[in-house]
């Protein structure tokens, strides 16, 4: 096994892994806190999101990472794949940075931002209230969207991988 075959297997799983979260948030997290009132629904989200701006470091490794890795072995790669295989990764890197990652730094990031400088427990009902709707479709939206796309690329880097 060569350098390529090796990074795209370590980009294959890292691109896996950051789908599952964003599948996890998308169809779990957000359904689940979604049932909780405004300000407990604000104050969960923060928490959990702290996590990750805190740099949590498995967190990192795999979103980081799955980007470093995908680039590496699309650099890797593309001498040694014929045409069908070239398309596939070059479509797979697209997808992952303008579908995953663009709205992540430019949607997601900036919402999640918005809630972590609310100062949830001087807020009132009202103030809560508008902070959530204010966030939580456009955030869920994305997300969405996002975990589609990651789930996709992930599929892509599946096919490629069989095609070795």
């Amino acid at each position: 096994m060569g350098i390529f075959q090796l990074t795209l297997i370590v980009a294959t799983f890292l691109c896996s892994l950051v789908a599952g979260f964003l599948f996890a948030f998308a169809v779990v997290v957000m359904p689940g806190i979604g049932n909780l009132g405004d300000g407990e629904f604000l104050r969960a989200f923060h928490v959990m999101d702290r996590v990750i701006q805190n740099n949590q470091p498995v967190f990192l490794l795999v979103w980081m990472g799955s980007v470093i890795a995908l680039l590496a072995s699309a650099a890797l790669g593309f001498g040694q794949l014929d045409g069908t295989g070239r398309l596939l990764m070059i479509v797979a890197v697209l997808v992952f940075l303008v579908g995953v990652q663009l709205p992540t730094a430019t949607i997601n990031i900036p919402l999640n931002n918005t809630v972590q400088s609310l100062e949830i427990d001087r807020m009132d009902e009202k103030a809560l209230e508008f902070a959530r709707q204010d966030f939580e479709s456009r955030w869920n939206t994305w997300n969405s969207i996002r975990a589609v796309l990651a789930s996709l690329v992930s599929a892509l880097l599946i096919i490629l991988l069989l095609r070795l």
